[in-house]
């Protein structure tokens, strides 16, 4: 489970981490990550704040399948980027949006399609 702090609510942060963001997508995700302009942990520790914390939403629609499948795929999600959000910088926003396909897929196929599309964000667009 992710803490309180840890987890995007509100539909204006859904919308703008979406809008910002830089879109990948692996297999049955696509991922939505948004990484602060300034993430220089020093600056935050020099003027007595926390950094901000990393935050995860996800996106698990209908066309995944009934309730039940929803649901698991949600629950799967939220086990898998809890492990990679220490990893990430900090302030850093995470939509994971689950495709159609999406309930058919292994923990382990899930996982591996979130690194992709987690290390193809962090990377961007190479020119």
């Amino acid at each position: 489970m992710l803490a309180a702090a840890q987890r995007i609510r509100r539909s204006t942060d859904f919308a703008d981490t979406i809008r910002t963001g830089r879109r990948t997508g692996r297999g049955a995700l696509v991922v939505h990550l948004t990484v602060p302009q300034t993430s220089a942990p020093e600056s935050a520790d020099a003027a007595g704040e926390p950094a901000p914390p990393v935050r995860a939403g996800f996106i698990v629609s209908k066309a995944v399948g009934n309730a039940v499948h929803r649901n698991r795929v949600r629950r799967r999600l939220r086990h898998l980027v809890r492990d990679r959000l220490a990893g990430l910088p900090a302030g850093t926003d995470v939509v994971v949006r689950a495709l159609r396909g999406a309930a058919e897929l292994s923990y382990g196929q899930l996982g591996a399609d979130l690194d992709g599309a987690l290390a193809a964000a962090r990377r961007g667009r190479q020119r």
